[in-house]
């Protein structure tokens, strides 16, 4: 399994718009690519940052899909939440592999 992370530190002030936003119009608008089976969004308990950390967790069983949403659909979705959340957040990306 492959799982694209997108670590998000969010201002306080403005948790509550961006997860709404998160959950209406960004997750779906990623998911609805086809590249990925299934998400999940976590709240970091312990996080060292200022703000309020969240993870969002896509997931899919092929690393060619990844990269085929990185090179189609990325780029796009960042700018549209860039443009809604702008000086608001700070956002870390990872990619990783299910070893078990």
């Amino acid at each position: 399994m492959i799982i694209y992370n997108e670590t998000f530190v969010v201002e306080a002030s403005a948790e509550q718009e961006w997860l709404q936003w998160m959950q209406t119009e960004h997750l779906p608008a990623a998911l609805a690519t086809g590249y990925f089976t299934s998400h999940q969004i976590l709240q970091v308990l312990d996080s060292p940052n200022e703000g309020v950390t969240y993870c969002i967790q896509y997931l899919t069983d092929d690393i060619q899909k990844y990269q085929l949403f990185k090179e189609r659909h990325l780029h796009h979705l960042h700018t549209r939440h860039h443009q809604q959340f702008e000086n608001r957040y700070v956002l870390f990306n990872s990619l990783m592999k299910s070893v078990n």
